[in-house]
């Protein structure tokens, strides 16, 4: 089983479509293992986009993605991180296609739904560096068929 990590965007939230999406990813047989909702400080957006903060959009970014809360997910399941990608599309949301996340709800390359994890690696850092160990909930396979 791995583990990934969505960040639902003030875009999203804005348009209402986090039931939505979130929904899209269960059906897809992927399984919640952390969720809060939480406001993304500078400090903390410097250190996740750290690979960008040199560029010139990185201010504009930092305003959007700490301009109100976001919800934070953490999901599990079968090839979660390659799978979630898929589904969301590219992450310039005008070139995504229809039927892909990004497709349908996005705008642009930041206005674009969510965040994801790009790799097991980047995966367990994103989880640990936004959940507490205790506010990540392993579930067995069983439970996850339920």
């Amino acid at each position: 089983m791995q583990r990934t990590f969505i960040i639902f965007k003030p875009d999203c939230l804005d348009k209402k479509l986090v039931g939505t999406v979130l929904a899209r990813f269960e059906q897809a047989g992927f399984s919640i293992i952390g969720c809060k909702m939480m406001i993304l400080t500078p400090a903390l957006l410097r250190v996740h986009y750290a690979h960008v903060t040199h560029f010139p959009f990185y201010p504009k970014l930092e305003q959007f993605m700490s301009s109100r809360p976001v919800v934070a997910v953490a999901l599990q399941g079968e090839n979660v991180i390659a799978r979630v990608r898929e589904m969301l599309g590219p992450t310039d949301s005008s070139k995504a296609p229809k039927g892909t996340i990004r497709g349908d709800f996005g705008e642009s390359g930041m206005i674009n739904v969510v965040h994801a994890s790009d790799s097991v690696e980047n995966a367990e850092i994103e989880i640990k560096r936004f959940f507490k160990p205790e506010e990540v909930f392993e579930l067995e396979p069983a439970a996850q068929a339920r």
